[in-house]
C-alpha cells in the first residue's frame, strides 16, 4: 500500500464518519494527510504531486497498521488531530499543544504576519498584551514579528499557562515573554501599546451545538457566556470597560471575534472599529483604538 492510498483510505474514513474539522484543516483529505504523514515521520509540507511526490512510495504492513490505529482514535474519540499529534501550526510556526488549551488558530496570527497593523502602531511600540493567551502562539508570533518588544501573557488557566511556558521555551523567547495568570486584563497600571485577544466570544446558542472536537476543548477557552449572558460578549464587555487606563495614548486592541460580528455589533452600536482582511473575511478580527474605547465609555457612562 502506498502514502497516498492510506491518506485517500484515511479521508474516506473521516468522511464516512463524519468528523469535524476546523483545528488546522478544513476538509477530510488535508486531515488525512496529516494524520499519516506524521505518523510515518515525514515532514508534513511533504510534496504529495509532482516530480518530487511521495505519494507511491510504499508502506510497511507495520506501519500501515499504527497508522490504522491513530484513525480508529480519531473517529472513536472525536478529539481534534492537533491533540494526538500534540503538534499544530498557525502560519507557519510549530506549536506543542494539548487538551489543557485550545488548538491554535487565531486569525490575528495572520494579521500580525501580513503587517497589517503597522499602519496603526504607535512608533515607539514597546509593550504588548496577549490576553487569552492559550498555549501562547500569539504572543510568540507577535514578539517574533516585533523584535524589539516585550510581550506579557495572560490567562486565567493555570494548565494553558503551563502549555505556553512549553512553547516559550521551544521557541527561545523566554527574555521577552513574561507569563501572568489572572481574569481579565491585568490592571497593575501597565501602559500597553499593543493588546492582542482572542477570548471567549462563542455564544450560548452555538455553544450548545459545537461538535465533539470543540467540546473536546477547554470550555472557558470558547463560552463568552460566563457571567450569565447568551450572546457571547459578556468578558468582552469587561475587557472593553477596562481597556482604556491600561492602554498608552495611541495604542490599539485587536480583537477577534469569529462568527459573532452581529452580535458583536448589536452590544457595542456605538463603537467605532476597523474591520481587518483575513482569509476568513472582513468581519472576524477588528482593531479598536483608546480613543474610540473611551468615547463607547463616554457614551455609556
Amino acid at each position: 500500500m502506498t502514502i497516498m492510498t492510506l491518506i485517500e483510505r484515511g479521508a474516506h474514513q473521516l468522511e464516512e464518519a463524519g468528523v469535524a474539522f476546523g483545528h488546522g484543516t478544513t476538509n477530510a483529505f488535508d486531515e488525512a494527510a496529516w494524520l499519516v504523514l506524521w505518523k510515518l515521520g515525514l515532514p508534513l509540507d511533504s510534496p504529495l504531486d509532482g516530480p518530487d511526490s511521495i505519494a507511491k512510495k510504499p508502506v510497511a504492513q507495520t506501519d500501515q497498521a499504527q497508522v490504522a490505529l491513530l484513525f480508529e482514535e480519531r473517529i472513536r474519540t472525536r478529539k481534534p488531530a492537533a491533540y494526538l499529534t500534540h503538534e499544530a501550526w498557525l502560519q507557519g510556526v510549530s506549536f506543542y499543544v494539548d487538551e489543557r488549551a485550545i488548538v491554535p488558530r487565531s486569525l490575528i496570527a495572520e494579521v500580525l504576519m501580513e503587517g497589517h497593523l503597522d499602519y496603526w502602531l504607535p512608533e515607539e511600540t514597546h509593550r504588548v498584551l496577549d490576553l487569552c493567551t492559550g498555549n501562547g502562539s500569539l504572543a510568540i508570533i507577535a514578539a517574533m514579528v516585533y523584535p524589539d518588544v516585550n510581550v506579557q501573557a495572560s490567562d486565567i488557566s493555570a494548565d494553558a499557562l503551563e502549555v505556553a511556558r512549553i512553547n516559550i521555551d521551544r521557541h527561545g523567547l523566554h527574555e521577552r515573554i513574561t507569563l501572568r495568570q489572572g481574569d481579565g486584563i491585568p490592571t497593575t497600571g501597565s501602559h500597553y501599546d499593543l493588546i492582542l485577544c482572542n477570548p471567549p466570544y462563542v455564544n450560548a446558542h452555538s455553544m450548545a451545538a459545537l461538535p465533539p472536537e470543540f467540546k473536546a476543548e477547554p470550555v472557558i477557552a470558547l463560552d463568552g457566556n460566563a457571567a450569565g449572558g447568551l450572546d457571547g460578549m459578556d468578558f468582552i464587555r469587561q475587557l472593553l470597560r477596562k481597556a482604556p487606563a491600561q492602554m498608552g495614548p495611541e495604542a490599539i486592541l485587536v480583537l477577534e471575534i469569529g462568527y459573532e460580528r452581529a452580535h458583536f455589533e448589536a452590544a457595542f452600536p456605538r463603537l467605532e472599529v476597523v474591520w481587518l482582511e483575513t482569509s476568513a473575511g472582513e468581519d472576524q478580527v477588528l482593531l479598536a483604538t483608546r480613543a474610540a474605547l473611551l468615547a463607547l465609555g463616554t457614551a455609556t457612562s
